[in-house]
């Protein structure tokens, strides 16, 4: 057990599910000075990821890897020297109890040994392919005339060949698709910079519209839709 991550061990194919903010989790220790119904929001959880990780791993025999913790908490999804790594605003919200946190001791406790432990599975595996699993909202607070009008992201830094492959799949699906949309995985794109992009491995990144993720519904379609997709994608390219 780790309190940074989450595994499921669904078998093992060599494709790894990797999950940098299914959690909303806050140590009890750690005191971040905001309200518990904001711990429920966008900002402190990427909504119906853990679900939709779990359905994957079990539909397709592989692992998935969960980060355990908020992204308010520690983001998983920054590198080491990132300004939001440990995040003092979110969407227009204070989180004062980051203001003079530790961030050291929460590197070491949390952000360390989930990349070392996601490094160890890539490491075991042959041909490894990974799964890049996030959701957006479609509306921030701090934004509110931005529209988002996708279904689904796909994010990509300089490596896009799944890309090219997952975005008529899904448009096919009947999914609205982002190209680099929400935002660009050239400016976030940390985890699959360091465990993808640096090593050669082949990666589909994928960002969930929230509000069709937030129901079991939502997330048996949305696992449906990308579980064979994922597998195209491997097949081709690992």
């Amino acid at each position: 057990m780790s309190e940074a991550f989450t595994r499921i061990d669904g078998g093992d194919l060599d494709l790894l599910i990797v999950a940098d903010h299914a959690s909303a989790h806050v140590p009890g220790d750690i005191h971040l000075g905001i309200g518990p119904a904001l711990l429920e929001a966008h900002i402190a959880i990427d909504i119906g990821v853990a679900e939709v990780s779990g359905l994957l791993a079990a539909q397709l025999g592989c692992t998935a890897i969960l980060g355990a913790v908020s992204r308010l908490v520690i983001d998983l999804n920054r590198e080491e020297d990132a300004p939001g790594l440990l995040p003092v605003m979110s969407d227009g919200h204070a989180i004062p109890g980051n203001r003079d946190a530790d961030l050291p001791e929460r590197m070491l406790r949390f952000h360390h040994p989930y990349h070392h432990q996601l490094g160890r599975i890539l490491d075991e595996m042959t041909s490894p392919f990974i799964l890049s699993v996030h959701s957006f909202t479609p509306r921030l607070a701090s934004d509110p005339e931005q529209e988002r009008p996708w279904d689904i992201g796909i994010l990509y830094n300089q490596d896009d060949r799944a890309a090219r492959i997952a975005i008529p799949l899904l448009e096919a699906a009947g999914l609205k698709v982002g190209d680099q949309l929400p935002y660009s995985g050239q400016l976030l794109n940390a985890t699959m910079n360091r465990h993808a992009e640096a090593n050669g491995i082949p990666y589909l990144g994928i960002e969930m519209r929230q509000d069709l993720v937030s129901d079991a519904a939502g997330q048996r379609r949305f696992a449906e839709i990308i579980g064979p997709i994922a597998l195209d994608c491997r097949s081709r390219l690992a």
